[in-house]
């Protein structure tokens, strides 16, 4: 596997857990990409833990030496096309997962995840890790 990889929340998790495979995978990775969104939920889920300081910490580390991508007017365009798509379909998936799938459509990523719905949107790039 190679690419430009945009890395889920799960992913993130998994490279803190220590996950062979997964460091082995972003090791292979032409470029790896941070959304926003993902960093958010990384933050929540920091601050609710019994380690806040030491899981805040880690992920302020995994950013300086990322890319991390915001949203913006064509992030909106894509999760409004995406939303759409979705509801139509009758597949209805987090709010979050589809701002992080509007990014990676964006920036014509690959998304890297553990989530089998990322499947029914239409046209992204999904590797499951």
């Amino acid at each position: 596997m190679s690419g430009r990889i945009l890395i889920d929340t799960n992913i993130v998790i998994a490279l803190f857990a220590g996950e062979a495979a997964v460091r082995q995978h972003l090791a292979e990775a032409d470029e790896v990409f941070l959304s926003s969104i993902v960093l958010g939920e990384l933050y929540y889920g920091a601050q609710k833990s019994a380690r806040a300081e030491t899981n805040i910490s880690r992920i302020n580390m995994l950013t300086v030496g990322n890319v991390v991508l915001g949203c913006d007017l064509i992030t909106a365009q894509h999760y409004g096309a995406i939303k759409d798509h979705l509801r139509t379909k009758g597949h209805p998936i987090p709010e979050n997962d589809i701002w992080i799938a509007a990014t990676a459509k964006q920036h014509q990523l690959t998304l890297a995840t553990r989530d089998e719905h990322f499947q029914v949107v239409e046209g992204l790039a999904v590797e499951q890790w």
